[in-house]
């Protein structure tokens, strides 16, 4: 049987930075090398914090192969290439895979709302059609659907290359009936940062991070006081940053973490349409909390 890698640790959801309507691509190395330094353990290019709805096909590759190269094989990349067409995803999983990706991050097909046999469908055609692990992608608050326990577990049985999961549906719950069901070697991973160390206290193996654009080290810092077995260290630092996590989803991602990027000298403050700069109050706010962390 093929060994896939750990995904266990801290994987970066990276933004991606624009200048001027194009993609930085200079911007975006820099953000990669800074990754790097911090010990972060993978990145994942063009997710939802990618804004990834807003990139044309050619833009979306050229993103994966900019931070394939960067990356160097120094740390794992997870490039994103679901959609809600099967065909299409297919087609992009396999061109990241061409490029050299580590893995791929696929969503829950949005807007067309299959039923569950449709969704396992889905995955399992992409699994079948690339090599590279699979990690299928489940925000239901953006898809309006979910996967359920038992396709997950269908998956993960039915085809050895979905090796784990970004979960985003915010119950601890949930993540104990999905380890109950699943093979012990199943990787589960937070979607969001304030559910990271939650979720490890209960079986995941890590996080896909959207605050890690930003304070990578204190991210990895985070995942390893809990996996040293240092509790009280990771409940403090998770504490500390609570407020962070909090308003980096006071509106859409990623709006809020590019902005404070932007506030940081890091990329500039631009966005694509439909996504618009915050509103003075949330500015005030993810200001406020910023200064309060000294950042």
């Amino acid at each position: 049987m093929k060994k896939y890698p750990s995904f266990a640790g801290v994987h970066t959801a990276l933004v991606t930075p624009f200048r001027n309507g194009r993609f930085d691509e200079s911007s975006f190395i820099k953000l990669i090398e800074q990754q790097v330094a911090a010990g972060i353990h993978g990145i994942v290019p063009v997710g939802t914090t990618g804004e990834s709805p807003t990139l044309t096909h050619s833009e979306q590759l050229r993103v994966i192969e900019v931070a394939i190269k960067t990356a160097a094989k120094k740390i794992l990349v997870i490039a994103g290439t679901g959609s809600n067409s099967t065909a299409k995803t297919i087609e992009t999983t396999q061109e990241a895979e061409k490029l050299g990706a580590d893995a791929a991050l696929v969503v829950v097909p949005y807007y067309n709302k299959p039923s569950p046999e449709g969704r396992y469908q889905h995955f399992k055609a992409v699994a079948e059609a690339v090599a590279i692990p699979i990690i299928p992608y489940d925000p239901p608050g953006r898809c309006g659907i979910e996967l359920s326990s038992s396709v997950i577990a269908r998956l993960a049985t039915d085809c050895p290359n979905v090796v784990g999961l970004k979960d985003c549906c915010a119950s601890v719950e949930h993540i104990r009936e999905l380890k109950a069901l699943l093979p012990h070697d199943f990787q589960i991973l937070s979607g969001d940062d304030i559910w990271t160390l939650p979720f490890l206290k209960i079986g995941s193996v890590g996080v896909i991070s959207v605050a890690s654009n930003l304070i990578p080290g204190e991210i990895v810092k985070l995942v390893s006081l809990f996996q040293s077995g240092k509790l009280k260290e990771a409940e403090e630092l998770h504490n500390r940053l609570s407020p962070l996590f909090r308003d980096l989803f006071i509106e859409c991602n990623p709006v809020p973490v590019k902005t404070a990027m932007s506030i940081r000298g890091m990329v500039a403050e631009e966005f694509r349409l439909p996504l618009v700069s915050l509103t003075r109050e949330h500015r005030a706010t993810l200001l406020n909390t910023l200064q309060s962390l000294s950042l």
